[in-house]
């Protein structure tokens, strides 16, 4: 005959405990579906000044797996249209920048200047000339689909013209982030006069 398990000393607790994790969790769940919490998040972002903002939109270049709409619709959201355009734009081409030129200036001059010459590492750095003649550099920098950490690191490695990448990265990434800030301001407009 089997007899029935014993409960564990503190299981109870430990129940309770769980189950007030589990109500914390969702009461925070839900304050994200309310324009309150929105409107105080704002609020808050409001009155840290603008080098927030570009900070913000400049860790994206770093770590790509942030949603750069999100980022710049926040900064939109935030500080207008205009500021919030220009401290995304402010963020994300002085990002870019610097990751390009980390590339081009340390790591290519370390590893491709200090070794051997291979000619395997001759074709590998031609990379970026093909697309000189291809498709304007400008295009590239103005997509949001490649990530642009790989898209600096492509450039940076190659022997592609620096002065022409950074125009390329300033003009690019301001009409990218002009297209995301109309979208932020629309969405401003439609969570404040929401029309059903």
């Amino acid at each position: 005959m089997m007899q029935p398990a014993r409960e564990r000393p503190g299981t109870a607790a430990q129940k309770g405990i769980g189950h007030r994790m589990q109500t914390a969790l969702m009461g925070w769940v839900h304050q994200l579906g309310t324009l309150e919490y929105w409107e105080a998040l704002l609020a808050g972002f409001e009155g840290l000044g603008p080098l927030v903002p570009i900070l913000l939109a400049m860790v994206e270049s770093f770590f790509p797996p942030l949603p750069l709409i999100a980022i710049v619709a926040l900064n939109v959201a935030a500080h207008g249209g205009l500021l919030g355009f220009l401290y995304s734009w402010a963020g994300v081409a002085l990002g870019g920048i610097i990751m390009f030129l980390f590339w081009r200036r340390l790591i290519k001059r370390f590893f491709l200047e200090g070794s051997q010459p291979l000619p395997q590492a001759g074709k590998g750095t031609a990379v970026g000339e093909p697309l000189r003649y291809l498709v304007p550099v400008h295009a590239v920098a103005a997509a949001p689909s490649p990530p642009p950490s790989f898209m600096h690191f492509a450039f940076g490695m190659s022997d592609f013209d620096e002065k022409r990448y950074l125009r390329a990265v300033l003009l690019g990434k301001g009409l990218m982030v002009a297209m995301m800030a109309v979208f932020g301001q629309s969405l401003v407009s439609a969570l404040k006069n929401p029309v059903y």
